[in-house]
C-alpha cells in the first residue's frame, strides 16, 4: 500500500513539473489579428485590415548642411508635390545634416501662421475609416503642430488634433485621423474661419499636411515647430 502511494506521489510530481516547464517554454501567443486558424471548421479570429502606406514624405537636405529656406524641390519622393502657404511661407527653412541633426522644416523664422501640404501627383486619399497619419516633431513654446488638408473641392481644413513635443529629441506621433474635429480654414492668411464642420466628406483629399498657427520667435528656443516626416496610412483614390 505505501509503495503504490509512493509511486502515485512520485508520478504526481513529475508530471506537475512537466506541465510547468511547458508553460515557461511555450511560445508566446500571437496578437488576435496574426492568428491563424487552428484547423478546418473550427472558428478562428480573421487578419485585421490595416490601410497600406499612402505616402511617405522625408526631406531633401541641402549639400553644404546649412539652413536654407525651404523649396518644393526638397521633397524626396518624386510622387510627392510639396506646397507652402502663408504671408511667410518663404520664410520655411530646411536644415540638417545627418541622423543625429535629422533633416527638417522649421518655422523659427514665420512671421505669420504658416502650412506646408503634400499632394500625390496622381491619387486622391481616402482619409476614413481607419485612416492614420504619423510625423516626426519637436515643438518649442506654446506652438502646436496641427493637421491640415485640402478636399477636392477646395476646402481647407484644420484639425483640432494638436501634437506639442517641448523636449530636445524629436518624438514620432501616430494618430487616427477619424477623431480629429475640424473647422474651415482661410489658407490664404492660415486662420481658421467660422464654425466647426461636422462630418465633413474626407473620402477624396487632395492636399494633406501640417500647419504653425503662430508667429514664430526666430533662432532659439522661443516657439518654432519642426517637422522631419510625415507618413499617411489611408486607401488612395484616382484623381478626377
Amino acid at each position: 500500500m505505501h509503495k503504490k502511494l509512493l509511486v502515485c506521489t512520485v508520478l504526481a510530481v513529475a508530471a506537475n513539473a512537466a506541465n510547468a516547464f511547458a508553460q515557461r517554454n511555450a511560445p508566446e501567443p500571437l496578437p488576435l489579428g496574426e492568428r491563424g486558424c487552428p484547423g478546418p471548421g473550427i472558428a478562428c479570429a480573421s487578419p485585421i485590415n490595416r490601410p497600406p502606406l499612402f505616402l511617405r514624405a522625408e526631406w531633401k537636405r541641402w549639400p553644404d548642411g546649412k539652413e536654407h529656406p525651404a523649396t518644393p524641390d526638397r521633397v524626396a519622393s518624386p510622387n510627392l508635390v510639396l506646397r507652402f502657404y502663408g504671408p511667410s511661407a518663404k520664410d520655411i527653412q530646411l536644415t540638417g545634416t545627418d541622423e543625429l541633426d535629422p533633416v527638417r522644416l522649421w518655422t523659427g523664422l514665420c512671421t505669420s501662421p504658416i502650412a506646408v501640404a503634400l499632394a500625390d501627383k496622381e491619387r486622391y486619399v481616402d482619409l476614413t475609416r481607419r485612416a492614420r497619419i504619423s510625423w516626426g516633431a519637436r515643438t518649442s513654446g506654446y506652438h502646436v503642430v496641427r493637421v491640415v488638408v485640402k478636399l477636392a473641392n477646395g476646402t481647407w481644413l484644420a484639425g483640432d488634433h494638436a501634437f506639442a513635443a517641448t523636449e530636445h529629441e524629436y518624438v514620432s506621433e501616430d494618430f487616427a485621423v477619424k477623431d480629429v474635429r475640424w473647422r474651415r480654414l482661410d489658407i490664404d492668411r492660415v486662420v481658421t474661419v467660422g464654425e466647426a464642420v461636422n462630418n465633413p466628406d474626407l473620402t477624396q483629399v487632395d492636399e494633406i499636411g501640417f500647419a504653425d498657427l503662430m508667429p514664430g520667435s526666430g533662432h532659439g528656443a522661443g516657439g518654432f515647430i519642426t517637422v522631419t516626416d510625415i507618413e499617411v496610412y489611408a486607401q488612395p483614390g484616382k484623381r478626377r
